[in-house]
């Protein structure tokens, strides 16, 4: 079964013929998602003599390496997009510091008087879905109307642009204002969007949690009714330093039903309680698996551990999730690896959690 690793390997000669230097490097060839042997991937030429040639040489290389099904979205520079210019690109901490230079003096956001809902979504352990939950609800409450912002605060572990399928990177204006990624009516900032095709993040907590107030402080965010914030698993720097920022945000933690999971998870939500969070309810993942065939339930991890959760965390358990994923094809113009349409049944399980939530904090 072929890797995004190899993928990234076997492009890397790749160069682009104006300045010699490697399509990966300048982020040229991007949003790889690899499933067995499927390849789907984004590539931005700079003209058109090249087009076909490279778009060649690319199904060539992933066809050598095993690959039967090969979904490539050729697209034109534009060079008024961050990181897709043919001058030498400036750092990934050179961008955001330009942002933070600029500054959107009397930036709201943050105020209680802003009147925008932040809600944290949070975890005990990586693994368990929190990212996956994030994305959803995020999705589920634009569908509704809201206005929507999300924060991949997963610094680390930073998966949402790849979760959503996004192809395209933040514009950043000539006087430092990053303007968010937008896609399925959610406006989008993530580290992932200045890292460089899945490097390490080799940043200490204080240099964290200020590219956080960066995201809040540098993005033209707009009129929202919503921001989700997804959090890092676990109790560290960056979820202390988000319950410090947004004494007002509520939260959601994540769980499975083993017991295992469900005891680690009470550890962020008693963090939660300690720092004066309200907790709106626990989402349990991967509750069962359901038979394709005859329908029929099968709790593989166990049961019960959501609600104990709930019950020790006293708050509700707002639903339980099937184990699986969406069936979405790369060939689908709205493709995203993880985002669920509303007609399937974990579409619907987000549309009433949404709606549940938008009870809780609206009426």
């Amino acid at each position: 079964m072929l890797t995004r690793e190899q993928i990234q390997e076997i492009l890397q000669p790749l160069r682009d013929p104006d300045t010699g230097k490697s399509l990966m490097e300048l982020q040229r060839i991007r949003d790889i998602v690899v499933k067995e042997n499927t390849v789907r991937l984004s590539v931005i030429y700079s003209s058109e003599e090249i087009r076909a040639t490279l778009e060649a040489q690319i199904k060539e290389l992933l066809e050598a390496m095993g690959a039967t099904e090969i979904y490539i979205r050729m697209k034109p520079l534009d060079t008024g997009s961050a990181g897709t210019s043919q001058q030498e690109e400036p750092s990934d901490r050179d961008k955001l510091t330009k942002g933070h230079a600029a500054g959107m003096e009397g930036n709201s956001l943050l105020s209680e008087q802003s009147g925008v809902h932040f809600i944290a979504i949070a975890s005990g352990k990586g693994g368990v879905g929190k990212s996956t939950v994030t994305v959803n609800l995020a999705a589920a409450l634009a569908r509704q109307g809201k206005r929507v912002g999300l924060i991949d605060a997963d610094i680390y572990g930073f998966s949402v642009p790849d979760m959503m399928g996004m192809e395209e990177g933040p514009t950043v204006t000539e006087d430092g204002v990053i303007h968010p990624v937008e896609r399925f009516g959610v406006k989008v900032m993530s580290m992932g969007f200045f890292i460089r095709e899945n490097s390490p993040v080799i940043w200490r907590g204080p240099m964290l949690g200020k590219m956080l107030r960066q995201f809040f402080s540098d993005v033209a965010w707009g009129e929202l009714d919503y921001m989700l914030l997804d959090l890092p698993p676990g109790t560290g720097d960056v979820a202390l330093d988000v319950h410090q920022m947004i004494p007002q945000s509520k939260e959601i933690i994540v769980t499975t039903p083993h017991a295992t999971a469900a005891f680690v998870a009470a550890r962020a939500g008693a963090m939660a309680l300690q720092t004066e969070h309200e907790i709106l309810g626990v989402v349990e993942n991967m509750a069962y698996y359901a038979c394709s065939h005859c329908g029929e339930k099968d709790y593989v991890f166990g049961r019960g551990g959501g609600g104990k959760l709930a019950e020790t965390l006293h708050t509700e358990l707002l639903a339980q999730l099937p184990l699986g994923g969406p069936d979405n094809h790369p060939s689908e113009p709205d493709f995203s690896p993880s985002v669920y349409k509303p007609g399937t049944e974990s579409g619907a399980i987000y549309d009433a959690i949404a709606l549940r939530i938008t009870d809780k904090l609206e009426s």
